[in-house]
């Protein structure tokens, strides 16, 4: 098998780092000091519901300069969040002919493997195990494993815990620019076609981490991710003024990041942060992102109510963002929500 296609697992196995996985330069740190933690506080999701003015204007602050922030007291047991945690390494740590039988297909990005072979660039040390969870009747679930035997059970309650979540959050970020709470529901209208992805993500250790990135600099072309990280093991990194920084392990705690059709449907006041994920030289990792992105047939664009003479229309109108950003290539430097940027 081509390392393109291996899964890392199993390249770390060979004890040899092929040379498509070494980083090229625009993987490298930004600046020449290792990075700080982010700065700014968690948000108590239980203050939000109750509209608590600090905490939305603690949101506010985090969402429009971070890009992320941690949310605490979000209605999820740390006993959920820790099996969601076991449950993905479990698998992980399966036979690799019992994962295969999860492979995804040709270029479906559904079930277990990696994305190395559509890559440009160096390679991302990571596996993926990438599974849509709503619409449910959309759900393809011989990708999803019967082993672990609860596996099915709990990410079906994770994801629905998720998902009222996620309905606070955009409600919540609405009230913090003091417009009605439903306004984002001008991209988040329709069940039956709104789309939910959960990629659980490993990192396996490589005792050259240095050379090598779990995922690319990057950001995300969703409205919302919602992300549990691992319990121990520091890998998120945001980039801000130019620097990258840490985002801390809080055990308890999901991270929200932003995504590019927020940023746009927000006119440029919330932001999609650059983030990328490194590689610990002597312990796993894992990580598992829920990704909220609207039907391909909604057109997103800038809010009317974010429009005034003072902050223009920054971004064009589109549908299917992702198909319509990806598909194209991305001159180096720009991110893909460039691309739709208004020129003034």
């Amino acid at each position: 098998m081509s390392p393109t296609l291996m899964p890392v697992q199993e390249i770390l196995q060979g004890g040899v780092l092929p040379e498509g996985y070494i980083q090229t330069k625009d993987d490298y740190q930004v600046g020449d000091t290792p990075p700080a933690l982010m700065t700014d506080p968690t948000i108590d999701f239980s203050l939000l519901s109750s509209s608590s003015l600090e905490e939305l204007a603690k949101l506010h602050s985090a969402l429009t300069s971070w890009g992320c922030a941690q949310i605490v007291n979000h209605g999820m047991s740390l006993a959920l969040l820790d099996e969601v945690r076991e449950m993905s390494k479990q698998f992980f740590k399966l036979p690799l002919e019992e994962k295969e039988k999860y492979s995804s297909k040709g270029d479906d990005l559904e079930g277990y493997g990696n994305t190395n072979a559509v890559q440009q660039g160096s390679l991302n040390w990571n596996d993926k195990l990438h599974l849509q969870v709503y619409p449910v009747e959309k759900r393809q679930l011989d990708f999803w494993p019967q082993n672990p035997h609860h596996f099915r059970t709990t990410l079906n309650e994770y994801s629905e815990k998720n998902k009222m979540i996620f309905m606070t959050l955009i409600k919540s970020m609405a009230r913090s620019l003091n417009l009605e709470e439903e306004c984002f529901f001008e991209i988040w209208e329709d069940e039956e076609k709104d789309l939910t992805y959960a990629r659980f993500n490993f990192y396996p250790r490589c005792p050259m981490s240095d050379k090598v990135v779990g995922l690319k600099p990057h950001g995300d072309g969703t409205v919302l991710t919602l992300l549990l990280q691992d319990k121990e093991v520091e890998g998120l990194q945001v980039l801000k003024d130019n620097q990258w920084f840490r985002v801390p392990v809080i055990p308890e705690a999901l991270t929200i990041l932003v995504g590019d059709q927020m940023e746009i449907t927000s006119n440029g006041i919330f932001k999609s942060p650059t983030h990328k994920a490194v590689v610990n030289p002597q312990y796993d990792r894992m990580s598992l992102a829920m990704l909220f992105i609207p039907s391909p047939d909604t057109e997103i664009g800038p809010l009317d109510e974010l429009i005034t003479d003072e902050r223009p229309q920054l971004y064009k109108k589109l549908k299917n963002y992702g198909q319509q950003v990806y598909s194209q290539s991305i001159p180096s430097g720009q991110r893909p929500i460039d691309i739709v940027k208004l020129n003034y």
